[in-house]
């Protein structure tokens, strides 16, 4: 149970959590790395990516130890299981899953699933969940954070999906336990040249840690 809660604790501590849907095992690599280098530690590894498990383990094994790497858009517990035998240090899916959240327990591994309903929330939590993927984040916005932790104060959620420089500020203004970042990192590489992604996750991690230093009550 240790683990579960230091991962958790390394993720709201990091607070962007780069969503990395590569074309290709190489793709996925050189952005998480990038992304990684401008600042976001956090990286999911979606299991769109071609040998997303491969890239995992590649970053688990060469990369910081202040890294945490996760595995994304997992729909079922055998791809949950290959995702934690490859060194996933947190799961995540665009639903909730009873078996996926049964497995993670078992391995004491963070289950975050994609939930979009109070009922569906409250499934999750019944079944040791304790974060929330709120998905799609863009379709259900910032005020339905709040609207959720007027009934359930306790739920930890994280947007994916509708995140971006311009609108984070909301995000963390209503509470949000992280936030999930994913095109807005690649939509300006071309030709291989991943330097935009470093430039990209700089800006983000700067402009949260600003909004989050004013959100600060005073001493």
């Amino acid at each position: 149970m240790l683990k579960k809660m230091d991962v958790l604790s390394k993720l709201h501590q990091g607070y962007a959590i780069a969503v990395i849907r590569g074309k290709s095992k190489q793709d996925a690599y050189n952005i998480a790395k990038y992304a990684y280098k401008g600042g976001i530690q956090s990286l999911e590894i979606t299991f769109t990516t071609p040998q997303a498990e491969k890239v995992i383990a590649e970053l688990v094994e060469n990369g910081s130890p202040n890294m945490v790497v996760g595995a994304g858009t997992v729909l079922d517990a055998t791809t949950a299981r290959i995702a934690i035998m490859n060194g996933a240090q947190y799961v995540v899916s665009p639903h909730f899953d009873r078996d996926i959240a049964l497995l993670c327990n078992r391995y004491t591994i963070p289950y975050l699933p994609g939930c979009g309903t109070v009922t569906e929330i409250m499934e999750a939590l019944t079944y040791g969940v304790e974060v929330i993927k709120l998905f799609p984040g863009g379709h259900l916005g910032p005020s339905f954070i709040k609207d959720i932790k007027g009934p359930i104060p306790y739920v930890g959620m994280m947007p994916s999906g509708g995140v971006n420089i311009d609108n984070v500020h909301e995000w963390i203004a209503r509470g949000a336990f992280a936030v999930g970042i994913g095109s807005a990192l690649t939509k300006d590489v071309m030709n291989d040249d991943y330097s935009s992604v470093e430039t990209t996750a700089r800006n983000f991690i700067k402009k949260i840690h600003s909004i989050q230093k004013d959100l600060q009550p005073e001493l």
